[in-house]
């Protein structure tokens, strides 16, 4: 039995749009552009300015101890000489439930919240940040529980195990409801205006910045702190950036209907079952063990978690047809607006983040079919960009800095030539910020797309779970990056780790470098 579902990638698509109101009569008439917001914390649009990355934390306390507080003490020594906070996603597990919004989210984040001095009184969905704080979607953040779930917890054998075991895996009576809670906590949920003139003295009092695009929602610290849609940009110091949702264009290529493609489904559909398999011994192993065995379970919740992961993909490849959804609207939106960026002269560097990296060696995702198809997808929308600005770009990269999450680590890596125009770009992955951390791979720092091919990408930074037994290692991690003034632009990237060893916490920042 799955404990998880994903809604397919048309429902979080239409329902996005249907919370947001996108292109209401209102919003049109009024020349709103629904993908921008401007940053109305009343400080110099400074070239020299900072800010902090996270991504992966949405755990709670874990065997009587909290990762992502650990995290979010320390970012606080950074919070004041940073201009704004991103969230690389899955800022709730493991089903992004509003169940969880207070203990995942608001309570380890409460100085950054107003009013986090009192954290129980503040309502998920009425959350004002005192510091920008800017996410996007990760898959946890749209998953939902099976129906059956609710109907068969207290019966059902694997879930009556789950229930029985000390793994501290956050599933409460729903899921997001297709990512409903996330909108409603961090996103403008326009659809609750039933009166129309509700709706318009909203957009007047709140969609007053002023862009090249039309008017845009103007995002103020401390007052008003919501995101227009789930995909958007914004600007600081003369960087763009723009936050995508990769969940609706991570859809894998359908498998052939040939006799290779029945042999390939028949694998697929063999190693779930195993999968599967595995999964339920590890429940089971965990119900014999004590809470006082804090190390071991969550040895076991990161397997888990997982194997549920590598299922997941799994499914996708198998449900994937002729009809199934890629979000060619957002990415057409992303490949516009980059051209408009490279023709702005007042803008001198591009920094993109959402949540599936294209790239990545952490153990399990990169011959992932969602890696492939996000990777594919991201390489067209620059490839295309390249061909309409032609010599413009000179011999710069598209984008100085693409930050990802999905993988619970922290790595730096380096495109090389890769034949297309993600080529010589720098990738982070920041996703090690609370949750159950994973290893680099056995097969090296070497990236290749095809056995024995050239290679497309470089590892030169990891850190992730390492060792064994007494001597295992649990470094969670955030960025500050320091974004400096001139053209091209130089970020220096500051990564900061908590580290859980020997039942003991230490902070330290790693030697920080320069892209």
């Amino acid at each position: 039995m799955r404990f998880v579902s994903d809604p397919p990638i048309s429902v979080k698509i239409r329902k996005m749009k249907q919370r947001v109101r996108w292109q209401d009569k209102a919003i049109t008439e009024r020349g709103i552009d629904q993908t921008k917001l401007v940053l109305g914390d009343r400080t110099p649009d400074n070239p020299n300015f900072s800010f902090l990355v996270v991504g992966d934390s949405g755990a709670g306390p874990q065997g009587g101890h909290n990762p992502q507080r650990q995290v979010a003490l320390q970012m606080l020594n950074h919070k004041d000489s940073s201009r704004f906070v991103l969230h690389t996603g899955d800022v709730i597990y493991l089903v992004g439930s509003s169940e969880y919004y207070y203990k995942n989210f608001i309570k380890p984040y409460r100085e950054f919240i107003v009013g986090g001095e009192h954290p129980k009184k503040i309502d998920y969905d009425k959350m004002v940040f005192n510091k920008p704080f800017l996410p996007v979607l990760g898959n946890h953040d749209y998953y939902d529980l099976p129906f059956i779930y609710g109907l068969m917890a207290q019966t059902a054998l694997p879930l009556r195990r789950l229930l029985q075991s000390k793994l501290d895996i956050d599933i409460g009576w729903h899921g997001s409801h297709q990512g409903k809670a996330y909108a409603q906590a961090f996103m403008d949920y326009l659809k609750d205006f039933e009166d129309e003139k509700e709706l318009v003295r909203h957009l007047d009092r709140h969609y007053t910045a002023k862009t090249n695009s039309g008017r845009c929602l103007y995002y103020e610290p401390g007052n008003f702190t919501r995101l227009p849609n789930r995909y958007y940009s914004f600007q600081s110091g003369g960087i763009d950036f723009f936050a995508l949702d990769s969940n609706t264009f991570n859809s894998p290529l359908p498998l052939s209907k040939d006799l290779a493609g029945i042999e390939e489904r028949h694998k697929l559909e063999q190693r779930r079952d195993r999968l599967e398999r595995e999964k339920l011994s590890y429940i089971e192993e965990s119900t014999r063990l004590s809470s006082a065995n804090s190390e071991q379970l969550d040895d076991l919740r990161t397997k888990i978690e997982q194997l549920d992961e590598l299922r997941n993909d799994i499914d996708k490849q198998l449900a994937a047809d002729e009809t199934t959804v890629v979000d060619t609207e957002q990415l057409d939106w992303f490949a516009n607006n980059l051209i408009a960026s490279w023709q702005n002269p007042e803008v001198r560097g591009r920094v993109v983040y959402f949540h599936h990296p294209p790239y990545v060696t952490e153990a399990t995702k990169w011959h992932q079919a969602q890696t492939i198809a996000v990777r594919d997808r991201f390489r067209e929308v620059l490839n295309k960009v390249a061909r309409e600005l032609g010599s413009l770009k000179g011999d710069r990269p598209l984008v100085n800095l693409v930050l990802n999450g999905h993988a619970h680590c922290l790595e730096y890596l380096r495109t090389g030539n890769t034949g297309h125009a993600d080529a010589h770009i720098n990738w982070i992955v920041c996703g090690g910020s609370g949750f159950s951390l994973r290893r680099q791979r056995n097969e090296g720092v070497e990236l290749t797309e095809t056995p024995g091919g050239k290679v497309n990408a470089r590892s030169l930074l990891y850190i992730g779970r390492e060792g064994q037994g007494s001597q295992k290692r649990r470094p969670y991690s955030f960025l500050r990056i320091d974004v400096l003034d001139g053209i091209p632009p130089k970020f220096v990237i500051r990564p900061f780790v908590v580290e859980r060893f020997q039942g003991k916490w230490s902070n330290s920042e790693i030697e920080p470098f320069i892209v």
